[in-house]
């Protein structure tokens, strides 16, 4: 694709996190969001008169027969992921997709499987490889400043109904394992620069309703020897996120989405760290610049797949326990 061209892009899910993508793209040159997908129409229509999108539809299907969308982002639900994804690569669409790739090993390798036949850019929001926070610690262990020995991960929400970050009811249902440990999973082997070799889980009760564990623990070791401990919780009543500590040869690093301190709770500077300090926005132009330099981005399927293969191991010790 020349540099010159506009990249049109159809973006499925106004939720939340769609949202979030429309704002961070609205910062990015030369890319244009044209099509808009979500289940309910009022609302589509809603967005996407506030974004100036022209295409709205409820159907993913209508977005990918226009010829002119180059690349799609899915922020759809998790259960959705891997046959959409399936679908932009079929079309001839580059594609985005929000993490998780897919709630099943299967799926997870049949989307890889056919990114790399496709040739198309195929990246997972992985976004905490983008987070300036994370990318900070990133650039000191490359230096070879600072080496870490464990990571303590906590991932705590309160969310004992079904309901997204605006609060608003979801139609699908969220889940520790493959949405949530995602996250943390991928960043340890990617932050260590080295493979995981052991993996262990325990959960809480199954929720009689939502049918999920709301209570998870996951230990984790890099061949490297590093380990990692996260805790993920929908019953946690105080702030709600995913908290990051580095323990490491020479430093303690605590990350807080785009916001990091050290382990005695002192800011650290990271607005020089990339040209935003969203991460979401930098994911985005990650995204755009591979499709623009015919190249694999970081976060791409393959390069996270062997998570996705530890969740599934993960998930077999859980139901056999």
């Amino acid at each position: 694709m020349s540099n010159s061209k506009t990249i049109k892009v159809a973006l499925a899910g106004a939720g939340a996190f769609g949202i979030k993508h429309l704002d961070g793209i609205k910062n990015i040159d030369g890319v244009e969001v044209v099509s808009l997908i979500s289940r309910d129409l009022e609302k589509t229509r809603e967005v996407a008169a506030k974004y100036g999108i022209g295409h709205v539809t409820t159907d993913l299907a209508d977005s990918l027969a226009l010829p002119e969308v180059d690349a799609v982002i899915l922020c759809t639900p998790t259960q959705m992921h891997a046959a959409q994804s399936l679908a932009c690569l079929k079309a001839g669409k580059h594609v985005q997709v929000e993490i998780p790739l897919a709630d099943s090993w299967k799926d997870a390798e049949e989307v890889v499987a056919l990114a790399k036949r496709s040739g198309l850019v195929a990246m997972c929001g992985h976004t905490r490889r983008f987070n300036p926070s994370h990318q900070y610690v990133h650039k000191k262990i490359q230096a070879g400043e600072f080496n870490i020995q464990q990571m303590d991960v906590q991932t705590y929400f309160f969310r004992r109904t079904n309901m997204n970050a605006l609060g608003q009811a979801r139609s699908w249902t969220d889940h520790l394992l493959w949405h949530h440990a995602a996250h943390t999973v991928d960043l340890f082997a990617y932050q260590c620069g080295s493979p995981i070799v052991k993996a262990n889980a325990v959960q809480g009760p199954i929720h009689p309703t939502l049918g999920i564990a709301m209570d998870m623990s996951i230990q984790l070791k890099a061949a490297n020897g590093a380990i990692c401990t996260l805790s993920l919780s929908f019953n946690n009543d105080g702030p709600l996120g995913t908290f990051f500590r580095y323990i490491g040869d020479t430093a303690t690093y605590i990350a807080r989405y785009d916001d990091l301190v050290n382990g005695k709770e002192e800011k650290i500077d990271v607005s020089q760290v990339d040209v935003s300090m969203n991460g979401i926005e930098l994911q985005d132009r990650e995204f755009f610049a591979a499709i623009r330099e015919g190249r694999e981005p970081n976060s791409s399927v393959a390069q996270v797949l062997p998570c996705y293969q530890v969740l599934h191991d993960l998930e077999q010790q859980l139901n056999a326990a």
